[in-house]
């Protein structure tokens, strides 16, 4: 059953505050998400720690990972 989380952040392009729904069942992830707002593609890095919570990070597609 995927466990599904809302995360916050603000797009890396113009900076505006967006919303992932993120799966945290999937384990470590890498993927692009567009902006919902500008719609540039988003770098979306999920890492799950030991006591289940994740860290996400979201980065332009020119950023180094």
């Amino acid at each position: 059953m995927p466990v599904l989380e809302e995360y916050g952040g603000h797009c890396p392009y113009c900076g505006e505050p967006i919303t992932l729904l993120v799966d945290l069942s999937a384990g470590d992830q890498d993927y692009i998400e567009d902006c919902e707002v500008c719609c540039r593609p988003i770098s979306v890095t999920t890492t799950l720690l030991a006591d289940g919570s994740a860290t996400i990070t979201l980065r332009d597609e020119n950023s180094p990972g």
